[in-house]
């Protein structure tokens, strides 16, 4: 299809910025002419990336019309936090026990100074470029996505300028529900400040998109035009991959992507940790595998016990490589945080797991999105985090069935998830 109308992304992330926050946007790019549309992506033209991955690139078309500012950002002044630099940049931080006094201050900084974050400074110099540029090329839509959230006060500034214009406000991630939100130690005018713009955007979005079923529920609640279109999986890399895969010669169950201490499924490691002392046949058989970026904290707990020798860490590799990993599997294992208020969070490598038609294992609140995601495509088990005895006999009979060669995962109802299809979807909502 030609396409007919005309839609601005304003993102952060964008090739070659590795890790899941840039996935979704270039999805839909790749497929929005396919639909009627066509998309120009505004980015920052010197980004500080926590990870790149340069084999994204591939799926930028050579005719995508990209625009780039300069953005300043507050990071090299954080040096003095030394390694919690990495992840105050990329989000993540200490807590409880872990927490040294400079990761504490570190965390105070980030909630207080920078809100809604470390970006915030691109809002201003972006608002005015973008200005000028709309006036000079006609546009149907925009559309901004976070976090980081600072993009959605370049869409209020648009919006104010150019009212005729549809503005799509894309919550990847809620911004003041967010487990780590109550994290921050934010002052109360901060928190103030936070709330009141959060709010801001809510009202003024012609349509705010939620990437799960309950916080498309929430954001209504506050007052926001609220859908929910998924993360998904691209079906033309899924082929690829499996057809690369190679069957290993352990009971393999994978972690892929980044696992921080707020999401650390310690109930798993205790369980694993018995099995090896219980079944001699588990101990010689399993293989625990990580690829990504696991917190040091969890790696150095893991060390502590005989689980060490069965794990196997390939460290972060680029986005087809570890959807390799995940098709060598034969459990893959996702983890949320625990508390109720985030049961509404899909990380976004469930829909790509779902692809590889492997038995999945969850971790998170009793009741959440992820566990209805699960029993809808019959593609695994979600787990609370005190459900010891149920795990431990899910895992010993994905073993045997392993054991027995006939583990295998019956999914039904993924094609619902495919990026074409998600897209198909936003441009109807447009």
């Amino acid at each position: 299809m030609k396409p007919t109308k005309k839609i601005l992304i304003i993102t952060y992330y964008w090739p070659p910025a590795g890790g899941p926050g840039v996935q979704r946007w270039l999805k839909f790019v790749k497929y929005l002419p396919d639909f009627g549309w066509k998309p120009t992506v505004f980015i920052p033209e010197n980004p500080s990336y926590p990870i790149v991955d340069e084999t994204l690139q591939k799926d930028v078309s050579d005719d995508l019309d990209i625009i780039k500012t300069k953005i300043w950002e507050p990071y090299q002044l954080a040096e003095i936090f030394g390694k919690d630099n990495k992840k105050f940049k990329a989000g993540q931080f200490d807590v409880g026990k872990n927490q040294s006094w400079k990761s504490k201050l570190s965390i105070w900084v980030r909630g207080n100074f920078f809100i809604p974050d470390a970006r915030v400074f691109w809002v201003k110099p972006s608002a005015e470029y973008l200005k000028k540029y709309l006036k000079e090329n006609h546009f149907d839509a925009f559309v901004t996505t976070g976090p980081p959230h600072s993009m959605h006060l370049i869409g209020l500034e648009l919006k104010k300028e150019f009212p005729h214009l549809k503005w799509i406000a894309d919550f990847r991630d809620p911004w003041t529900e967010i487990s780590y939100y109550k994290h921050l130690k934010l002052t109360k005018s901060a928190d103030q400040k936070h709330r009141n713009l959060e709010q801001k955007v809510f009202e003024t979005a012609d349509i705010t998109l939620a990437t799960s079923f309950s916080d498309s529920e929430n954001f209504r609640k506050k007052g926001a035009n609220a859908f929910c279109i998924t993360n998904g999986f691209d079906k033309v890399e899924v082929k690829v991959e499996q057809k690369i895969a190679q069957k290993s010669s352990k009971f393999t169950l994978s972690y892929i992507g980044v696992l921080e201490q707020l999401r650390n499924p310690e109930i798993l490691w205790k369980v694993l940790n018995e099995l090896i002392s219980e079944n001699e046949d588990f101990k010689n058989d399993f293989q625990l595998k990580f690829v990504g970026r696991i917190d040091d904290k969890i790696l150095n707990e893991i060390e502590q016990t005989a689980l060490k020798n069965l794990v196997n860490n390939l460290g972060y590799l680029s986005h087809s490589e570890a959807n390799v990993e995940m098709a060598n599997s034969d459990l893959l294992l996702i983890t949320n945080f625990p508390d109720d208020s985030s049961k509404g969070i899909i990380p976004g490598k469930i829909f790509e797991y779902l692809a590889t038609g492997k038995q999945i294992v969850s971790f998170g609140p009793k009741e959440s999105d992820v566990k209805k995601i699960l029993e809808e495509t019959s593609a695994g088990k979600h787990f609370s985090y005190d459900d010891e005895s149920e795990l431990k006999v899910f895992l010993l009979q994905k073993f045997a069935e392993w054991k027995s060669g006939i583990l295998n995962s019956q999914t039904q109802n993924i094609e619902q998830f495919s990026r074409k299809n998600l897209t198909k979807k936003l441009t109807e909502l447009l």
